[in-house]
């Protein structure tokens, strides 16, 4: 597999030596066919001219790349999973498979799902199911087009098993999944160590991220200053996916990372109407992880987080540096519900003045929640499209005067943007749960790959209609 010029190994995770992760053998698996090759992030990181066979040889025998990791590392971490702490996780289904540099020089990790038992399986078959696999691709897609922090699907390889799960029908089948990812390193990574007593371990943690993640850190107090700089890339990450409308399902302390960025899906949705209260897991009863108490989860998360870090700075001021994140987060929020209308900033209290209107109208009317985006995207821009609307009437109602003074108030961002073809669509690109279970139903009963192909294919228009960079063709797919 000789590398192509672009392609930066840089297997840093080494550097933290022992106590960090365990080695693993990959699982073997009894057929190989190819159902995803992101070629586009591949390009990214040098792997983009690897043949079919090397890519095999890569990304479902797991052989490593060229002086890279030389064997797949399950990472050790803890983790307060519905705010019960559990001392008994860690990578059961996964594992670290490779470092890399991006075009950007940023470090980038491959990992897995769906890649065999590990030492913290606990009694699971260390297997990711077909259709979990295919609901992460679009999960990944979707929130990269609108602009969310997030891992990439990068590959996707059905392995002929047969597996059984108690909530969803069974025999079905399965996959092996590689994610991209601007590290793997969770709160819950620091929580394992803190448990532990381990503050050797924990502070050479601390280290290792401002070396690689963070290098701008104030060195005074590197535990303190990582935490802050993680704080602020959470409030971002938060307030991004309420702009999205996105519900990620399973908050835990070992789903958020050290760098703000949303990975590891489940139960995950997207609003169909703005509702606070909407939840995205069946079992989430109490409604713990509803879209609208996402930013108070990423705080809670954050609390446990400076708790683990409290012992290498016990005099650090640590709740102060919280008492920032909702405002953060909600300027976030602010900024990214801007970006997506297409319109530029009208001052801090227009801006926050707009929100409150958007939020205030969709909390009265039975309106998609993505449709506003789309009808309004760039505001006064966009009245004659707005008129042509399947959603017109609701433009048209008293209760919609006032967002539309505020939306006036604000410059559009780009307006060429609207003469892309993707604005002459009557409805958004969405992705409701309804329409990932046909896209699902498709594959399990026809084995017809053609409507997830096309989804991808308009959530890529989508995005680069949005400014994302996004090119729907440089996808490897199997043949229809």
């Amino acid at each position: 597999m000789p590398p192509s010029p672009g392609y930066r190994p840089d297997p840093r995770y080494l550097s933290l030596g022992e106590g960090f992760a365990d080695a693993v053998v990959p699982a073997r698996f009894p057929q190989r066919v190819l159902r995803f090759r992101n070629q586009r992030w591949a390009a990214e990181i040098g792997l983009g001219e690897l043949t079919d066979e090397e890519w095999r040889r890569a990304f479902w025998s797991f052989e490593p790349l060229p002086d890279n990791l030389p064997v797949a590392l399950a990472t050790r971490y803890h983790g307060h999973q519905f705010r019960q702490y559990n001392p008994d996780l860690g990578d059961g289904r996964g594992f670290l498979f490779a470092q890399l540099r991006d075009g950007a020089g940023r470090l980038l990790d491959l990992g897995t799902k769906g890649s065999g038992r590990t030492p913290y399986s606990r009694g699971g078959d260390g297997r990711l199911t077909l259709k979990g696999g295919v609901r992460e691709l679009l999960a990944t897609e979707m929130l990269e087009a609108l602009g969310v922090p997030t891992s990439k699907t990068f590959s996707i390889f059905e392995t002929g098993e047969r597996l059984q799960r108690s909530d969803e029908p069974s025999p079905t089948r399965a996959c092996v999944l590689v994610r991209l990812s601007h590290s793997h390193l969770r709160f819950g990574t620091f929580q394992r160590h803190a448990y532990h007593g381990d503050r050797a371990r924990l502070r050479r943690l601390v280290e290792h991220c401002a070396e690689v993640y963070f290098p701008d850190l104030d060195e005074k107090d590197r535990p303190h200053a990582l935490f802050v700089a993680a704080a602020a890339r959470t409030a971002e990450l938060a307030g991004r996916w309420m702009a999205s409308g996105f519900v990620h399902g399973v908050l835990n302390t070992d789903n958020m990372n050290i760098t703000g960025e949303s990975f590891d899906y489940g139960p995950w949705r997207f609003l169909p109407r703005y509702d606070p209260s909407f939840t995205a897991a069946y079992f989430d009863s109490a409604g713990l992880y509803a879209y609208g108490r996402q930013m108070e989860a990423a705080r809670w998360n954050l609390e446990r987080l400076a708790e683990a870090l409290a012992p290498l700075s016990p005099e650090a001021p640590w709740h102060s540096a919280l008492e920032g994140f909702a405002g953060a987060a909600h300027a976030a929020l602010g900024a990214a519900v801007l970006e997506r209308l297409g319109l530029l900033s009208a001052g801090a209290d227009q801006d926050e003045a707009t929100v409150a209107a958007l939020w205030s109208y969709l909390r009265e009317v039975d309106l998609p929640f993505a449709q506003i985006f789309h009808d309004w995207f760039g505001g006064e821009a966009s009245v004659d499209r707005a008129r042509q609307s399947p959603f017109a009437r609701h433009y048209a109602r008293p209760a919609f005067a006032k967002l539309r003074r505020a939306l006036a108030r604000h410059e559009p961002r780009e307006p060429e943007r609207l003469s892309h073809p993707y604005f002459a669509r009557p409805r958004p690109v969405d992705l409701l749960v309804g329409e990932v279970e046909e896209l699902w139903a498709r594959i399990d009963l026809y084995d017809d790959w053609r409507p997830l192909r096309w989804k991808v294919r308009d959530i890529r228009a989508m995005g680069a209609a949005l400014g994302r960079a996004s090119d729907p063709q440089r996808t490897r797919w199997p043949e229809a």
